[in-house]
This record gives structure tokens, C-alpha cells and sequence, in this order.
């Protein structure tokens, strides 16, 4: 994303923001959670109308439009079908000045996330979001089928948010879900790696890095928080730990912060030793 694109961004999480701080101060916390959760729905619902409608998407984000213009015609289009919030929301992002139509469109969508995730912290179950969205994606990772089900483009895109909706009923929080089902139906990478995406943007949102952890072993809960502390200290910041065990390690682990890996596993040694005698 060029800089016009993350300025425009920037105003337009502001303008969220603002909208949603203006709901608690006048309905109080609890319809202001409700206010988020429903914002965040309807940013995503706005986006699938843009990206089904090019020549609406086009208008919207024309910078040759005067901005007044774009706000009246989203005006038009959306008011009276979406919450006050998630309006004001739009009518700010459609009138900045956008690098690509996508960049206008995709950050609706990070947007949208980022309300839900709002009411989840509001409710304090983001940490139970960040860890059902981590988990669900290595599910998604350790079952060809039902990744391969997900990212068929050939598959109809509410085939799949119905198949996702099936197998989440009352398996975990309604926002996991609402995040998760729209996310495979926007796919701009192997669904597990959007779910790992999403879970690390719950992290963040509690301002804590995440470490990816490959364990040849099941780790106990000591270890665990002993492994978080140490990254902590070594990353100036709070670190979340996801395990996944893989037997084919051998033994020790691989731990992934951002682009950081850290081998510590058999097998990693030796490849280093072979690497050496070659």
C-alpha cells in the first residue's frame, strides 16, 4: 500500500473510531459493543457490494470526483440500509484519495475487522478470538480436503462461508465466526494463512506479538509461559505462544515471530552441520 493509501486509511479508522466513541458516549458501553460487532458486519457487507458492482467501486473511488460527490453518491447507496457508524465510516473512506480501487476496498475489510475485534476486547474475549482463530487455522492446515474445498475458485464463495458456517455452530464465539466466514470468501491467500492472519491481527489489537511454535512435543503450560517470558524479554513486548506439535521434528522446536525463525530442532542442527560441509 503506497503512502495517499495509508494516509486515507489512517482517516478513515479515525473516523471509525469517532463514530464508535460517540455511540458509547451517548448509549453507554454495552449498546457501544453491540454498535461495533454490528459496524464491523456491515463494513463487510458494503465491501461485497462494491466487489460485485465494478462501475459503483469505480465512482466511489474516483479521485478525479470531486470528494462531496463520492460521499453523496455512498450516501445514496448505503444510508438507510447500514448503521449510523458503519455510514460515517464509508462516507470518510470514499472521500480520501486512494492509490488502487482495491486499496479502498481492502482496508473496509481491515476496518470491519477491526470493530469486531473492538467488541470482542469490549467483551473480553479477544484473547478467546485470537486463540479459536489460531487454532481453527491449523485445523484448516491439517485437513487437505477441507482446504482445498475452501480455496476452490470454482466453488461458489457462499458455498464455502456455508460449508465454514456449518463446521463453527456453537463451537466457538460469534465474532470468530463472523471473522473466519468472511475471510474465506475474500481469499488473497491459503486459508490458513489468513487465519493465521487474523489471529495475529487479535494480537495485535491486545499490543502483543505473536510466536508460531513447531514443537516436536506437546509443551506443559510451564514451558509455554516460560517460552513466552523469554520472548518477551528478547522482543521488548508481550508474546503470545501458539504450539503445534510435529513429531517430524524429531525433537526441540521452531519458533516464528514475523519473519524472525529461530531452529532449534534436530533436524535443523543437522541441516546447518551439512550446510557446513558442503
Amino acid at each position: 500500500m503506497y503512502a495517499a493509501s495509508r494516509e486515507a486509511l489512517a482517516h478513515t479508522r479515525s473516523a471509525l473510531q469517532d463514530a464508535l466513541a460517540s455511540s458509547t458516549a451517548s448509549a453507554g458501553a454495552g449498546a457501544a459493543t453491540a454498535a461495533a460487532a454490528q459496524a464491523g458486519s456491515e463494513l463487510f457487507s458494503v465491501v461485497e457490494v462494491l466487489d460485485g458492482q465494478r462501475t459503483l467501486r469505480g465512482a466511489l473511488a474516483d479521485a478525479s470526483t470531486p470528494a462531496a460527490a463520492r460521499q453523496a453518491l455512498a450516501e445514496q447507496v448505503f444510508g438507510g440500509k447500514v448503521s449510523a457508524e458503519a455510514l460515517a465510516t464509508v462516507k470518510a473512506a470514499v472521500g480520501q484519495d486512494w492509490s488502487a480501487q482495491s486499496d479502498l476496498t481492502n482496508s473496509l475489510v481491515q476496518l470491519g475487522r477491526e470493530a469486531l475485534l473492538k467488541a470482542a476486547e469490549d467483551q473480553n474475549q479477544l484473547d478467546t478470538v485470537e486463540d479459536e482463530l489460531f487454532r481453527l487455522g491449523r485445523i484448516v492446515a491439517g485437513n487437505g480436503e477441507l482446504e482445498q474445498a475452501l480455496s476452490d475458485r470454482s466453488t461458489a464463495v457462499q458455498a464455502k462461508r456455508e460449508l465454514l458456517s456449518r463446521l463453527l455452530y456453537g463451537k466457538c464465539t460469534a465474532i470468530t465466526e463472523a471473522l473466519a466466514v468472511q475471510a474465506v470468501g475474500r481469499l488473497k491467500k491459503a486459508p490458513a494463512d489468513t487465519l493465521d492472519e487474523l489471529s495475529a491481527l487479535a494480537a495485535t489489537q491486545r499490543e502483543r506479538a505473536v510466536a508460531y511454535v513447531r514443537s516436536a512435543a506437546a509443551l506443559s503450560e510451564v514451558q509455554a509461559e516460560r517460552l513466552s517470558a523469554i520472548l518477551t524479554r528478547t522482543y521488548g513486548k508481550p508474546v503470545t505462544v501458539h504450539v503445534e506439535v510435529d513429531p517430524e521434528l524429531l525433537s526441540g522446536l521452531v519458533v516464528r515471530v514475523g519473519d524472525e525463525i529461530i531452529d532449534g530442532t534436530a533436524a535443523g542442527r543437522l541441516a546447518a552441520v551439512r550446510k557446513n560441509l558442503t
